[in-house]
């Protein structure tokens, strides 16, 4: 069996509606068994509309890259160029704003490959720190990104619905 190529692009507004039926359906799978679906419902319909992906796209603070296997979605990443939590000392600091592998796709390496080109965009901008906030009670991804050499750094609040959550804040420095 011959394994998938693997690719990486950066979304357009043409992406709007794949983007979000993909993100939506990777957020679900991630969070809906620790979260109330009333909550789910609201926050998916909140993040992931296809009219709120496509004012996304056409922000130019931001990049989002897809990450494609043989031309199938696979993950994406988005980055934000905008103010930093308080707790993100840097010159230029780069907001990891979403970051998500289909759960089939675990454990293939290819999520540090996204890592690797987030990080490659971030650079691009002139950022000297990646930043991003993760549900503290998602051990696998900070694992994950404790692997990638993010430290925490801080914390910050998350509402999903009606739900307040709280999200660990964590930073890497970007070296060249």
């Amino acid at each position: 069996m011959t394994s998938p190529s693997v690719s990486f692009r950066r979304a357009t507004p043409h992406d709007a509606v794949a983007l979000s039926a993909f993100a939506r359906r990777v957020f679900h799978d991630t969070f809906a068994a620790d979260n109330t679906p009333e909550d789910m419902a609201v926050y998916l319909a909140q993040a992931f509309s296809p009219a709120k992906q496509l004012a996304e796209l056409e922000d130019a603070r931001r990049v989002c890259l897809l990450m494609e296997a043989d031309g199938i979605l696979i993950g994406y990443a988005s980055l934000l160029d905008s103010a930093p939590h308080a707790a993100v000392v840097a010159g230029h600091p780069v907001e990891l704003e979403r970051f998500y592998v289909d759960q089939r796709w675990h454990g293939r390496g290819v999520a540090a490959s996204l890592m690797d080109a987030a990080r490659t965009v971030a650079r691009a901008w002139q950022g000297d720190v990646l930043w991003l906030g993760v549900w503290e009670r998602n051990a696998k991804a900070i694992r994950f990104y404790e692997k990638q050499g993010f430290e925490r750094i801080g914390a910050q609040t998350f509402r999903l619905g009606s739900d307040e959550q709280q999200d660990a804040v964590m930073s890497t420095a970007l070296t060249a």
